[in-house]
């Protein structure tokens, strides 16, 4: 049974729900739809609906009004995307499109190597960026170990200039022997260098909001160390923290 298969139905509504809001379907102060006309589309309880928009009110993505509906909340305009699943994270391909600036290549990095944990200096790196209705909005340098990127190497979606709606870990999922299942993340503050400027259009210094994450499979493998460089002007990050117990 895959991931995708074992997910709770209120889960499902409401990463559904969030893949249509990131895409437009309901901007400017349209409604969503009522809990009985969701319930009828994706064939479960209102009861599993009411739960799915709850999980939206919780972390601020709709907000609902008695009589009136469930409406979108706005965001200034920035890119605003909720994370709480590798799910969501694969989702990015729903919104955006991904430019490749540096194909996937083989080199040496010290660095990045010992955060992948390899008894060797070599990774295969890819630079990409993303964008959002015509504006690149975040800058990210993907390092791979060997085994893990060689698979990819010759597909398209990774050569220099490509664009597409793929994400990096959804071109490797079908491609590893064992799927994606945590991604350990860490976020500051970073300034801008000269690539980061260059690719982005903003001036070197410029604040950024830097993540890093580490991928791991469910073998506890680290198969992926992306570093991530967003505009904070055209980007909101969101997540849902929870009580473990009650």
């Amino acid at each position: 049974m895959t991931a995708r298969e074992s997910e709770p139905a209120h889960q499902m509504v409401s990463r559904e729900l969030r893949a249509g809001i990131a895409a437009g379907s309901y901007r400017d102060g349209v409604k969503l739809p009522t809990e009985a006309e969701l319930a009828q589309r994706y064939r479960v309880s209102r009861q599993t609906v009411r739960r799915a928009f709850q999980d939206l009110v919780a972390d601020g993505t709709v907000y609902r009004v008695p009589g009136r509906g469930t409406f979108v909340t706005e965001s200034d305009g920035r890119y605003l995307r909720h994370h709480g699943s590798i799910e969501d994270l694969m989702n990015l391909s729903s919104d955006t499109s991904m430019e490749v600036l540096v194909p996937l290549h083989r080199r040496v990095d010290i660095d990045a190597a010992s955060r992948l944990r390899l008894d060797t200096d070599v990774v295969y790196t890819v630079v990409l960026r993303r964008i959002h209705e015509g504006v690149p909005f975040v800058l990210t340098t993907v390092h791979l170990p060997e085994h893990i990127a060689k698979p990819l190497i010759d597909a398209p979606e990774v050569e220099a200039g490509a664009v597409s709606s793929h994400t990096v870990i959804g071109l490797l999922e079908p491609r590893l022997d064992s799927p994606i299942v945590e991604a350990a993340q860490s976020i500051t503050v970073s300034p801008a260098n000269a690539e980061i400027a260059t690719g982005l259009g903003c001036e070197p210094g410029h604040p950024m909001l830097r993540i890093d994450r580490l991928y791991s499979d469910a073998g506890g493998q680290v198969i992926d160390l992306s570093i991530s460089y967003f505009l904070p002007e055209h980007y909101t990050y969101r997540v849902t923290l929870r009580r473990s117990t009650l």
